[in-house]
Order: structure tokens, then C-alpha cells, then sequence
């Protein structure tokens, strides 16, 4: 074990004790739950299936056993090994990463890296809100952005962006057990919304003739967009699970909260756009904010404006995250407040232009990034045996190599590159190309020496101790 002068985000964190932890369905479960019951997720994702998309390429029920698919893998792979970090160690992701990425290394990867792109995620979160709520009290000649929709400014549509996306990173900047709060209440709204365009839908369902022309192609797209949307939030699951007592808690409240939502929120949206083009051969392609009125006209405008209201919840978790990440890596806890407000400045400022409109893009990059992270730290995990290895001096040359390799396979299916089709699950691939490129460099013995860290180490149910 090597000494090293420790930085000041790794000096001053304090594990998560067991007395301040609580059950799955206390925290991670809802906390979770409210990101894939927001319309950002299931809007594209069946917007992505419609048309050309995969319920053309696979069928409504192959797309719903994809589904089913794509949930097992964003919890086994992408969430399982941040959340058991998060629980044997009480600490977040950004102090574990250390261990993977280096003492220093831990400032970009996780650490500020996470806060940027999560800043992106609030931009959009942001934009979809101001959309659904102008639309939806029937004014949609000012739900246009510079960049997005409508192509022009609208100073209406800049003051709904300011109003929902300050109020909404206040909350979140006050900490998880507030964003578990409104994740506990908010949630219900698009759970009511889905089962009931579901059910208004069904009898429609009958009427849209799938030509299932290339199922393989529909199931790994299928794939990649909830991976792609799923990325980052798999990593926080160390911060979530932080709060979870043993590793039962993080079982329950991954399948809880990621899995059955991913099937039930994905698969009702997909059904629901299925009947609107039952209900109107004639339309090509539809998301389901666009399904909606076409299933029934009379209720289209109220479901945006409670879908708005049912995408509170992820907008806190976003700001959350912001404030977690940058007032740890660059300030303290008493910087979190005016950090998440500032990184909610920038995605405002990116939501009112329209910037945070192109999904699809956006999606990608997220799963390029990220799956390298999490293969990297799913390496050093099973190196470690299961345990947390403890922060590791300096930059850790198997996470960057691991990361930066693994970028490049994850980017391959992007638009801007084009190297594999839009549809494969590049996502995927760049979690197992990390995992392997981090498993070879540390064999080779390129790991650096861990640093002592003893105010890091707590024993307690599942904890790790540094050795």
C-alpha cells in the first residue's frame, strides 16, 4: 500500500452509515422507478419503434420481449456492480471510481464528467417539460426554440424553461432524500397516463400489421436505446445503494425501480402508438406524445400537461446528480446548492435554444460514455474479489485505456460516425470492451499501488476494508 497526500474530495468523504441507511423501497426502487416514468425515455423509444422503426422490423411482441431484454441487462451490467460498491462502502460514485480511474484520474472519469453529462440530461428534461406543458394549454405557436422546434425564438417559451428548470434544481440540490420524496408521489401521474392510452389503445392494437422485416435489427435497437438512455443512471446507482442496507436492497430495488419499469413504461407506450397506427394506417411515424391525440383527441392535451407534471421527478434526480458530482469533485457540501444551480444555468440555456431536442444523438454519446465506465469498474471489482480496492495513486492507466477503447467501439453506430448500423447496440459493446481492456492492462501489473485511506473504510453488513 503506497502513502500519498489524499485531494480534498477524497480527504473530507465520509462513508454512509449503516444507522442512515433504509429499504430498497424506501429509496433506490422509487428513485429509479421516476426516470423511466419519464416521457423523455418512452416517447423516443417508441417514437424509434414506429415507422421504420423496430415494431416494423420485429413486431409488437418481439419488441416487447426485447424489452424485457434491455431491462436484464441494465441490471445486471450496468447498475449491479456500482450499486454493490454504493452499499459495502456507504460511499458515491464518485469517491469508488477512484479505485478504477485513479486518485487524480477520479476528477474527469466519473467525477465531473458525470455532472457535464448530466447537465445534458437536464437540458432535456427541461425542453420536454416546456413542450408538453405550452402544448398542452393549448399554445403550442410558442412551444418553438431557436433550435428545436418551430425554428424561431419565443419568449414564452424561454420563461416556462426558467421557471420549471430553477424550481425543479433547487429541489434536487437539497439532496436524494428530497428527490426520494417526490419520486415517492410524482411517478403515479404517468403511471395512470400509460395504463390508461394503453387501454384506450388495445382495441386498435389489432389493426397494425407488422411486416416484421428484420427482427434481429428491431431487437438490438431496441437494445441500445434504453441502454443508451440507461448509462449514466446505472452509475449512480453506487450513490443510490449508498442508502441500501445489504445486497438485498440493491437487488430488489434494481429490479424494482429499472427493470419493471423499463418493461412496463416501454412496453405501454409501445402498445399505445401500435393502436394509433391501427387507428390511422396512414401515419408513418409517431412518438407517443403524437399517439396520444390520435387514440383520443379529447384527452391528448390534458395527458401532456400531466405528463409534464409526471416528469418532476426525473428532473430532481438530474439535478441531484449535478450537484452530487460537481460539489464533490470541485467544492464541498456546502457548495452544492449554488453548483447544481449553475449547471442548471448552462442546460436552461440549452433547453430554451432547442439544443436538447436531438435525442437520438444524445442518447448515443450517453452509452458510448458510459458503458466503459462501468466495464472498467465491473474489472476491478471482480479483480478486487468482490471488494472495493481502496483509491488508487495518480491515473490509473487500465480505467483510462479501458475508457478510452471502449469510447471508440460505443461511438461506432453514432451519427456523426457511422462505422456500424444506427440500430446495433454499440452501448453494449463499449461495457465489454472496457471490462477486457481493463482486465489485460492490469494483468500486465499497470494498476497503480492503492493509497491508505482508513477514514474511506467502514465495516459493516457487505462492507469492504482496504488492504
Amino acid at each position: 500500500m503506497a502513502n500519498q497526500t489524499l485531494p480534498g474530495y477524497l480527504a473530507s468523504a465520509r462513508p454512509n452509515p449503516l444507522s442512515n441507511r433504509a429499504a430498497w423501497y424506501l429509496n433506490t426502487a422509487q428513485s429509479y422507478a421516476g426516470i423511466f416514468l419519464w416521457i423523455a425515455f418512452f416517447d423516443r423509444l417508441a417514437g424509434a419503434a414506429s415507422g421504420e422503426g423496430a415494431l416494423r422490423m420485429l413486431g409488437l411482441g418481439g419488441s416487447l420481449i426485447a424489452l424485457a431484454v434491455a431491462g436484464g441487462i441494465a441490471f445486471a451490467l450496468f447498475y449491479w456492480v456500482p450499486g454493490m460498491l454504493g452499499m459495502k462502502t456507504g460511499l458515491p460514485l464518485y469517491i469508488v471510481g477512484t479505485s478504477t480511474f485513479g486518485t487524480i484520474g477520479g476528477y474527469f472519469l466519473p467525477g465531473i464528467f458525470m455532472g457535464l453529462l448530466q447537465i445534458g440530461w437536464y437540458s432535456v428534461g427541461t425542453y420536454y417539460a416546456a413542450l408538453l406543458i405550452l402544448k398542452g394549454i393549448g399554445l403550442p405557436q410558442y412551444a418553438v426554440s431557436l433550435y428545436g422546434e418551430g425554428g424561431q425564438f419565443s419568449l414564452v417559451f424561454l420563461i416556462t424553461t426558467i421557471l420549471w428548470g430553477y424550481i425543479f434544481a433547487l429541489i434536487g440540490a437539497w439532496g436524494i432524500k428530497y428527490v426520494a420524496r417526490v419520486a415517492t408521489f410524482f411517478p403515479i401521474v404517468p403511471i395512470v397516463m400509460l395504463l390508461v392510452s394503453a387501454r384506450l389503445a388495445a382495441p386498435h392494437v389489432g389493426g397494425y400489421e407488422a411486416p416484421i422485416a428484420d427482427p434481429v435489427a428491431g431487437f438490438l435497437l431496441i437494445i441500445q436505446l434504453v441502454i443508451g438512455f440507461f448509462a449514466t443512471a446505472g452509475a449512480v446507482g453506487a450513490d443510490f445503494c449508498s442508502n441500501n442496507r445489504n445486497a438485498e436492497d440493491v437487488k430488489w430495488g434494481g429490479i424494482a425501480g429499472i427493470w419493471l419499469p423499463i418493461v412496463f413504461a416501454g412496453g405501454l407506450a409501445m402498445i399505445a402508438v401500435a393502436g394509433a397506427h391501427g387507428k390511422s394506417p396512414d401515419l408513418v411515424s409517431l412518438t407517443y406524445s403524437d399517439a396520444l391525440p390520435v387514440i383520443n383527441p379529447t384527452l391528448g392535451k390534458i395527458m401532456l400537461i400531466l405528463f409534464a407534471i409526471g416528469s418532476v421527478a426525473p428532473a430532481c434526480f438530474c439535478s441531484f446528480i449535478i450537484g452530487n458530482s460537481l460539489s464533490t469533485i470541485l467544492g464541498s457540501e456546502k457548495t452544492r446548492v449554488p453548483l447544481t444551480l449553475a449547471g442548471a444555468t448552462v442546460g436552461i440555456v440549452l433547453a430554451a435554444l432547442g439544443v436538447a431536442g436531438n435525442l437520438e444523438a444524445f442518447f448515443g454519446l450517453i452509452g458510448a460514455s458510459f458503458g466503459p465506465v462501468i466495464g472498467a469498474m465491473i474489472a476491478d471489482y471482480l479483480l478486487s474479489g468482490g471488494k472495493w480496492a481502496g483509491p488508487r495513486r495518480g491515473i490509473s492507466i487500465p480505467g483510462y485505456g479501458a475508457w478510452a477503447v471502449g469510447f471508440i467501439v460505443g461511438i461506432q453506430n453514432h451519427p456523426w460516425v457511422g462505422g456500424l448500423p444506427s440500430w446495433d447496440m454499440a452501448a453494449v459493446y463499449s461495457l465489454v470492451v472496457g471490462f477486457v481492456v481493463y482486465l489485460i492492462l492490469a494483468k500486465l501489473g499497470l494498476e497503480p499501488p492503492v493509497v491508505e485511506a482508513p477514514h474511506l473504510t467502514q465495516v459493516e453488513e457487505g462492507t469492504t476494508t482496504q488492504s
